[in-house]
């Protein structure tokens, strides 16, 4: 049970939840948390080491009690937990969908600092949404925006803006953590011009250790396995940005 230090808003639907403690983990790794009364879930680290920390788009029950939680409250964390990214390369090209940005946020310091040259591109469907921009320039990245609705830099989706990038400069790897869709995409695009890349991925979980197989995706579990793959995995997975697990364990359409 971890004491939380403050739980502010980052855009009108996504949150940062800071805790008085350090977590040492990977950028890409995840923690379970337990709302006491509510319920338990997967949220991806977004701040590492002193005053870690985890942000969050309020979207159900639980991230609405999540986000109702304040300082002095205190959560249950477990982990962390899976596979986080692994640098290569001195050129990386990090792509993020909305709240996707989350996990990559630590990846630009970590490139950074171990002397990358980092280009992000962080995605949202309009600008009020946009996640970390600050943060990851400061950090030393090169930022490019999309938006959906034009609102603030190209007119598009993230992984336009990424081809457009992939067309024009030679990149040594390839980051991404967003929708399917989206991963599915650069994974194909990633291909065509040569560049390994990585990708978080996201499927419901349950229990964060591989046994609930909530997670799975074409015998694969996310919590363990991953939850960042290499091209070389993803190109096996059929189910990749076209069906997952729902809370019952029926496959459905993504």
């Amino acid at each position: 049970m971890l004491r939380i230090r403050d739980n502010r808003d980052e855009t009108p639907s996504i949150r940062t939840v800071r805790f008085g403690s350090r977590l040492d983990a990977v950028p890409g790794q995840f923690v379970m948390v337990w709302v006491p009364g509510i319920d338990e879930f997967p949220m991806s680290i977004s701040y590492t080491g002193t005053r870690f920390g985890i942000t969050y788009q309020v979207l159900g029950d639980g991230t609405r009690a999540l986000a109702s939680v304040g300082p002095g409250d205190y959560l249950g964390i477990r982990g962390p937990y899976g596979r986080g990214f692994e640098l290569t390369g001195k050129r990386l090209l990090l792509v993020a969908g909305g709240a996707g940005m989350a996990p990559l946020a630590p990846m630009v310091k970590m490139a950074v600092g171990a002397g990358k040259k980092v280009d992000l591109v962080i995605g949202a469907r309009t600008r009020a949404e946009i996640l970390f921009d600050r943060r990851a320039s400061r950090a030393g990245a090169r930022v490019f925006i999309s938006t959906d609705d034009g609102s603030r830099g190209f007119k598009g989706i993230a992984s336009e803006l990424a081809e457009d990038l992939l067309s024009k400069s030679r990149y040594d790897a390839v980051y991404a953590c967003g929708p399917e869709k989206m991963i599915s995409k650069l994974l194909g695009l990633a291909r065509e011009h040569r560049v390994p890349m990585q990708a978080s991925l996201e499927r419901i979980m349950k229990c964060g250790i591989g046994l609930c197989d909530s997670c799975a995706i074409d015998g694969r579990h996310v919590c363990t396995d991953g939850p960042v793959f290499s091209d070389q995995e993803m190109k096996l997975f059929e189910d990749l940005g076209r069906s997952k697990l729902d809370l019952t364990g029926r496959r459905v359409p993504i």
